[in-house]
């Protein structure tokens, strides 16, 4: 903990190229052993493993019949909403860091539909190898301490590939690391952003010259030694009291990223702009974020429904105080969300702006007309097929 915390603390003194350097390094190694563990995989399930191992044979889709792809039925489904969510937590960074980027209007595009297609290709690609691979019943999975209770590592450890395991045993604690650098990097910015628009103390707007926001960073790293409580006899349960603060808070983030989109498409129509002003839109558009709305308030009251009738082990049932531990574990971020909502009406007094009262120049950086866009994409046109659909799929068009 200790040592990470040193290595933290070099990278965000490096600032933004600091953070972006880290970032960009250990994407290449995390890509690198997920695509070895693809290609492995597919090996593995095709019975293509070594002589010995649980992956000699052709094993195909046998853990999807048997013990079946859905432990604990539409429970099991709802109970791992919040699980999926924060694994997929972080892709939000890009907007953050779109601030401190030179040229957005190239930036921006790339690192969104760059982002869409590294979930779509890697996560869930590597997702389903490991349901093929490894059955949810596997007592690994509930046996082991740290890192054994990857599945990556318990696959490898299965195949009897050895020095594999520890490879990947290496890039996760890397992908921790970058994890932990990427909330300090994300919450300075956010306590920031908090304090320019007055809901946050006036001293954590100070900004470097090297465009570092030191307060807010001592401030972030000031929680850093409640890591250390994971030494007590009791640290466990800490920490998931800890986890839970934050449980829902991506699917409130996305949910608040989401409303932003669709105020904001609203408010730019009604001052008078047009799209074509915009140097890149959202896919989906408003109806995409409006569906992303709809499914989180949907996962939301999945989720609820979990916390009242939490999954039981026939063999164990739940007391009535289990279960109100197991509701609050599940949803205590819900009641906090909405207290800090109501703290900062009562605070400052002001209700959501109407579409033509907001702000929609402030720290604006494109300020290219109808004209200077058009004149940009007609030139871009005129590029061969081949580049145009690359620019679609993967750049800014």
């Amino acid at each position: 903990m200790t040592i990470f915390a040193v290595i933290i603390w070099i990278i965000v003194i490096l600032g933004t190229l600091g953070y972006a350097e880290e970032e960009f390094w250990s994407s290449c190694l995390k890509l690198v052993v997920v695509l070895l563990f693809i290609f492995i995989g597919i090996v593995c399930i095709c019975g293509g493993g070594p002589a010995g191992g649980d992956y000699d044979t052709y094993l195909g889709g046998a853990n999807w019949q048997n013990p079946g792809a859905f432990a604990n039925g539409f429970k099991g489904v709802c109970a791992v909403f919040v699980t999926a969510a924060f694994s997929f937590a972080g892709t939000e960074l890009v907007g953050l860091a779109a601030s401190e980027t030179p040229n957005p209007r190239l930036a921006l595009p790339s690192a969104v539909k760059q982002t869409f297609w590294r979930i779509t290709l890697i996560y869930i690609t590597s997702l389903t190898i490991i349901g093929l691979a490894i059955p949810y019943n596997d007592p690994r999975l509930f046996d082991g301490v740290g890192a054994e209770v990857s599945p990556f590592v318990i696959l490898m450890e299965k195949a009897k590939i050895g020095g594999i395991n520890h490879l990947i045993n290496i890039t996760i604690c890397i992908s921790v690391l970058s994890i932990g650098l990427s909330c300090v990097y994300a919450g300075s910015r956010t306590l920031t952003a908090l304090a320019e628009t007055g809901y946050a103390p006036r001293c954590f707007t100070y900004v470097d010259k090297a465009g570092r926001p030191l307060y807010s960073v001592l401030a972030i790293m000031a929680f850093f030694p409640l890591c250390y409580i994971q030494l007590a006899d009791v640290g466990a349960d800490v920490f998931n009291w800890l986890v839970a603060l934050s449980g829902l808070s991506t699917l409130f983030t996305w949910a608040a990223i989401l409303m932003t989109h669709i105020r904001f498409r609203k408010a730019w129509r009604v001052q008078g702009h047009s799209l074509e002003e915009l140097p890149f839109k959202a896919f989906g558009g408003v109806i995409g974020s409006w569906i992303g709305f709809v499914l989180i308030c949907i996962v939301l009251v999945a989720q609820f429904y979990i916390g009242i009738f939490p999954i039981e082990d026939p063999e164990a049932p739940l007391t009535p105080g289990d279960r109100v531990e197991s509701f609050f574990l599940s949803y205590i971020a819900a009641p906090i969300v909405i207290l800090f909502w109501v703290g900062g009406f009562l605070w400052k007094r002001t209700l959501p702006r109407k579409a033509h009262e907001i702000d929609l120049d402030t720290g604006r950086k494109s300020w290219l007309t109808v004209e200077e866009m058009r004149e940009y994409r007609a030139m871009r046109s005129q590029a061969p097929m081949y580049v145009k659909i690359y620019r679609t799929l993967f750049t800014a068009k």
